[in-house]
């Protein structure tokens, strides 16, 4: 027979205190928020793109600082770094130096990198209050389309028909080109940058509208908005208070989804002559001077690369944020 394991006072003996030390601490919750963040940070993607769109909203809110230390005004001329005979650059690589960091404009020599900056402005300005503008009416329009459901629903659902059988890019070059110089105390480029949100934003909407309406008619069935109702709730409580918190994930990520292809949007209108008036600086404006030179390749390379790593940096922090908050996903 074995004798018997004696583990008094031995380092096996499971002290009962040891045991119970911990037991009376609470223990701490983590929100959705935390759960998406700590996701995310594990996405070193995201975090990447993320990271470059803080340095584009950076670079476009401290444009002049960073042209008055590292370049030329954008409407600057500077005939004398241009040869008369072929009006190109003087130089090599576009005239590329220290003093022109992405070298300087055919024909005027306006300095590239100062236009870049300047143009940042532009195109993350409209991207992102047009993305405001869609949001707002989709998320608006979704919510009560879902949650009231029957004639509305129709009725909203139809709407959202209509505006999506519409040629957007079509439509918005039609109304761009009838934009008058004054109107609504605004005159010049200040105006048809408030048309052309106007004109993104509001066109832009049943996309969003969808999306939103879908989530609500999950939403609205769910135990929490039966038990607000049973209490008494009115509607608009479970509106404000139940369903649009729930809301509030998907909107985000679908707006970071959004920015880029209105961003897209606008360098398209004013690659086609109809947005921003020149000699204001944009992207899209940008690419339209630079096809007569397409001899010049600094010249279309350095504006679409700002196009293409701006739009790619949205989107790979909006693919980052659905799947940080996608349970499924994980």
């Amino acid at each position: 027979m074995t004798a018997p394991l004696d583990v008094s006072g031995s380092a096996t003996e499971a002290q009962p205190e040891s045991v119970l030390a911990g037991a009376g601490k609470a223990i701490q919750g983590r929100s959705l928020t935390r759960i998406a963040w700590m996701r995310l940070r594990r996405d070193k993607v995201a975090l990447a793109g993320g990271i470059i769109v803080i340095l584009l909203i950076l670079m476009a809110v401290f444009s002049s600082p960073i042209i008055s230390l590292f370049g030329h005004p954008p409407l600057e001329f500077h005939q004398d770094q241009i040869d008369q005979s072929t009006l190109l650059p003087k130089g090599t690589f576009g005239g590329m130096s220290s003093e022109y960091l992405l070298g300087i404009e055919p024909v005027n020599g306006r300095d590239i990198f100062s236009r870049i900056v300047a143009g940042a402005w532009v195109s993350l300005v409209i991207g992102f209050l047009a993305t405001v503008l869609s949001v707002i009416i989709g998320t608006t329009l979704g919510v009560i389309a879902g949650y009231f459901g029957g004639w509305v629903d129709q009725v909203i659902g139809r709407l959202m028909d209509v505006f999506l059988a519409f040629p957007l890019l079509v439509f918005a070059i039609a109304l761009a080109g009838v934009i008058p110089d004054k109107g609504f105390g605004l005159e010049g480029n200040g105006l048809r940058i408030a048309m052309l949100i106007f004109i993104i934003g509001f066109f832009s909407w049943p996309s969003i509208g969808r999306i939103v309406r879908g989530q609500t008619l999950s939403l609205r069935e769910r135990e929490f908005v039966d038990a607000a109702r049973s209490l008494g709730a009115r509607n608009g409580y479970i509106l404000f208070r139940e369903i649009m918190p729930n809301l509030m994930a998907p909107i985000l990520v679908y707006a970071t989804l959004l920015i880029p292809t209105n961003i897209l949007f606008e360098a398209a209108l004013s690659f086609l002559g109809v947005g921003i008036n020149p000699p204001t600086p944009t992207w899209g404006g940008m690419l339209s001077e630079a096809v007569r030179f397409y001899t010049l390749p600094h010249f279309v390379l350095f504006p679409g690369l700002a196009i293409f790593v701006t739009v790619l940096a949205f989107n790979l922090f909006g693919d980052g944020l659905r799947d940080a908050f996608d349970p499924r996903a994980h």
